[in-house]
This record gives structure tokens, C-alpha cells and sequence, in this order.
């Protein structure tokens, strides 16, 4: 696919919105060549302020024209848009497919012709440009379009190649985490202010202790019991927390939380 591709971007949500921004923010496609589509004139009237990109209230008219295809709607907003798209694309065009729980065997069977498809998971921290998204290929996909994905996707942050099957443990893991960081957070700042602390003093030491924390064991690649073990001191403040959270069953309560995430996004799976 040529390196000044059309990207057309079907959905300016959030996460649409995030991919534009990325994008530009890297120099990967000018502004030129990038269209985003929705049916909100609020939302198109935003995103080209902001960005400058050309916008489109009918998908029909964004997907003409575009090498990649960005499917950024809600999953239940999917078969709406396949049905006013599927006649229009071909096999060298590629859909990038961001609706979460609908399936690659799922967007192919409605379209016309053998259009590779690659499904991602991404998190709402692609919003600001940190995010993870697990990437994973349909049946019609080469390597070559998952490397393309990727690499778009890597402007948002990191990326992870998977098999498709593995997208549900993707979706538990880093899809819902911000929701489990954000809990813990609400519980420690309210721990903060329950010892004197005030709310924004308490606000502050608890999310910049989150950011450095998963700064060193990214950068630093250390495994989390390296960095558990070098905080914790023989019979000091932080065992005794740490005892506290076992006698909870806080890591049990953890890996149950993501089994039944990762359940019941079978579940919607299958419902579709």
C-alpha cells in the first residue's frame, strides 16, 4: 500500500477522534489525506476546526477514494454502516476494525468482495497518545496489512500482535484496566483523605504515583515482584499494607474481575 494512502476514518468519537490527532501529531498523513465520517454535524464541525481534516456526514462518500478503512462506531452502530459501505469496498482497499466484540468473520461475511479486515482493541488512553491496542487478522489479512495497522496504531501508543481468539483477554486485560487503575485511584485518594490529607494534595501523590510507577517498570522493564520487593523493607509500613491486601484477597478479587471480564466479552461475542 502506498505511503501516501488515504486513511478514511468512520466514526469521529473518541477513539476516532484520538487516531486523527495521533496521526497529524506524527507526521504520518497530512491533513490532506484524511477524512473522517459521522452523522453529527457538531462532531464533523470539531473535528475540522481542530484538525483541518475534510469530513463527510455519509460514510459512502469518506470510504471513496480511502486505501484504509477505520471502522470507529460503537458495535451497535456496525451493521448500519456495513450495510451502506460493503458494496463499495474492494480487496485493495483494508478495514481496520476498532468496534469491540464483533468479529473479523463477522464484518467479511457482509461485504462483497475478499477486503482484508484487522480487528483492534484498543483503551481510552490512545486519547492521549498511551495507549495499548492488541491487533489481530482476519482471514483475508497478510502481514504486511497487520504491519500497517500497527504502525498506524502505533501513533497512539503500543501495540501487541495476537491471534483473534485472544482478543477477549486483551479486552479484560488492558481494554477495561484503565477501569481497575481508576478504582484503585478513587480507593487511595479516599484512603488519603481519611488520614488528613487534603483532596487535591491526596489527588496528586496518588496519580503521579500510578504514572512513575508504570513509568519504571515500562522503561526499566522490571518484573512487578522486583519492584514490590524494592519498596518493601523487613517489618516496615509497607508489609503491613501488603498483608492487609492478601488477608482481603485482593489478587484473587483481581484475576476473578478479569476472568469475568473476559466472559462475558465472549458473551456479547456470541450475541451478535
Amino acid at each position: 500500500m502506498a505511503d501516501d494512502a488515504h486513511v478514511a476514518v468512520l466514526g469521529a468519537g473518541r477513539i476516532g477522534e484520538a487516531l486523527i490527532g495521533g496521526l497529524l501529531a506524527a507526521g504520518w498523513r497530512p491533513a490532506s489525506r484524511i477524512v473522517a465520517a459521522d452523522p453529527r454535524a457538531e462532531r464533523l464541525t470539531e473535528v475540522s476546526e481542530r484538525f483541518g481534516v475534510r469530513t463527510e456526514s455519509a460514510n459512502t462518500a469518506a470510504v471513496h477514494g480511502a486505501d484504509i478503512v477505520v471502522i470507529a462506531v460503537k458495535p451497535q452502530d456496525i451493521d448500519e454502516l456495513l450495510d451502506e459501505v460493503s458494496e463499495l469496498l474492494r480487496p485493495e482497499q483494508m478495514v481496520i476494525s476498532v468496534a469491540a466484540g464483533i468479529p473479523t468473520s463477522a464484518i467479511e461475511s457482509r461485504l462483497e468482495a475478499d477486503v482484508p479486515v484487522v480487528r483492534v482493541m484498543p483503551n481510552t488512553p490512545v486519547t492521549v497518545r498511551e495507549g495499548i491496542t492488541g491487533v489481530a487478522a482476519g482471514s483475508h489479512a497478510s502481514s504486511t496489512h497487520l504491519d500497517l495497522a500497527e504502525e498506524l496504531l502505533g501513533h497512539v501508543g503500543r501495540t501487541v500482535q495476537v491471534q483473534e481468539t485472544a482478543l477477549d483477554a486483551v479486552t479484560a486485560v488492558s481494554g477495561s484496566g484503565p477501569a481497575y487503575f481508576a478504582l484503585l485511584a478513587e480507593s487511595m485518594i479516599e484512603a488519603g483523605i481519611l488520614l488528613g490529607l487534603a483532596r487535591d494534595i491526596s489527588t496528586e501523590l496518588v496519580v503521579q504515583t500510578m504514572f512513575g510507577t508504570a513509568t519504571l517498570l515500562r522503561d526499566e522493564r522490571l518484573h512487578p515482584v522486583e519492584l514490590r520487593e524494592s519498596v518493601t523493607s523487613p517489618g516496615g509500613t509497607t508489609i503491613a499494607a501488603i498483608q492487609e491486601l492478601e488477608r482481603a484477597g485482593v489478587r484473587a478479587a483481581i484475576l476473578n474481575a478479569i476472568q469475568a471480564a473476559q466472559r462475558r466479552g465472549r458473551e456479547l461475542a456470541d450475541s451478535e
